[in-house]
């Protein structure tokens, strides 16, 4: 079977942030809801279909790992799964094994589905409220749909409308067990901190308790650590010769300050992009200033020389427990900080094609 990440596309901020001792957030907690906005506390899907015989797999899958949940078979041109959900959530839809997908975002609603052999991907879903939504929250963001999943590079025009059809899809959805997503996005567009947590405080209680919505709000709060506008605190910590380079040394200079380490599967992925950002930006007062969470002095330089990360680098080989790490109380790698000439932070956690667009932002 084709492995299909959906929720890996959707929130990559979620899904590649490595943590200590690889524990994912909320672990620690179970979140209970209001699964919809009926008070169902279960759900059944009956479907219906054509151009299958009857007797052909059916499956109910993860979205984020691809693994099966349930199945049954097609009888009389029909099927059916019955459950219950702690909170809505997007599931995914195969028939006969083939590598064509209903995306369902479900809740403990009465979900029926109509779906043809020659195109599954265009299933007509009725009866769920979160699926209702979530189709609403695709198509106000089909026209921006790159640029607000950031694959490609947009200018700065066409950013602001999709910023602006999040911000009214938001604003028009409070119930919305998709928006949260949608303020996620928002905020990676805008890194407007403020903002962030106003549209996420104007949302319903049970939408902000789910676990989206519980890392929205972790956002939240890292930003009220290090807010936007605010002077970066310095630091200094040694290169791999013993010499002492501080923050300060770069004042004059755009600085990505970026913390991540040999070990970081996430890191070592985003580190071309962070390259061909550099290469294209270093000639116009931009540099980056790197933070290892390493411990092994040997595989930190072998990265470093691998992933061609020819900017300044520094490391004390404490790992977790990295100095600089714990001034700014990082949980999570990667993660960066992008300070302006007079010291002070423009942005946080840059990654893939927002980095680019925001120096396009400030060069152009």
């Amino acid at each position: 079977m084709k492995r299909f990440l959906f929720l890996f596309i959707l929130l990559p901020g979620i899904a590649r942030a490595q943590k200590p001792g690889n524990k994912k957030l909320n672990n620690s907690k179970e979140v209970t809801v209001t699964p919809s906005k009926s008070a169902a506390t279960s759900y059944s899907i009956e479907g219906t279909v054509s151009g299958y015989t009857d007797g052909v797999p059916v499956n109910l899958l993860n979205p984020n790992t691809g693994a099966q949940e349930q199945t049954t078979r097609v009888e009389n041109g029909k099927f059916s799964f019955k459950g219950s959900l702690p909170y809505p959530d997007l599931k995914l839809i195969n028939i006969n094994n083939e590598q064509k997908y209903i995306t369902l975002y479900l809740d403990n609603s009465n979900v029926h589905i109509e779906v043809k052999k020659d195109a599954v991907e265009q299933a007509v879903i009725t009866g769920s409220p979160a699926h209702d939504d979530f189709a609403a929250y695709m198509a106000a963001i089909k026209p921006y749909e790159g640029v607000v999943n950031q694959q490609g590079r947009y200018d700065a025009a066409t950013t602001a409308k999709a910023v602006a059809v999040l911000e009214k899809f938001i604003n028009e959805h409070p119930g919305a067990y998709i928006s949260p997503l949608a303020i996620y996005r928002f905020f990676q567009l805008t890194s407007d901190g403020q903002k962030m947590d106003a549209l996420f405080s104007s949302l319903h209680v049970a939408v902000r308790k789910t676990p989206v919505g519980e890392y929205v709000n972790h956002m939240i709060e890292e930003e009220k650590k290090l807010p936007i506008g605010q002077p970066l605190a310095d630091f200094s910590q040694e290169d791999p010769d013993g010499k002492l380079i501080s923050l300060s040394s770069f004042k004059g200079k755009y600085v990505l300050v970026d913390f991540w380490a040999s070990w970081c599967g996430p890191c070592r992925a985003e580190n071309p992009n962070v390259v061909r950002t550099y290469e294209k930006y270093k000639d116009k007062n931009f540099t980056v200033f790197g933070v290892s969470l390493d411990k092994d002095k040997k595989k930190w330089l072998d990265a470093v020389k691998a992933d061609a990360l020819n900017w300044p680098q520094v490391s004390d080989l404490n790992g977790w427990s990295n100095a600089v790490a714990l001034q700014f109380q990082i949980t999570s790698i990667p993660q960066n900080f992008l300070v302006g000439p007079d010291g002070k932070l423009l942005a946080k956690n840059l990654r893939g094609p927002a980095l680019e667009a925001k120096l396009q932002s400030i060069f152009q």
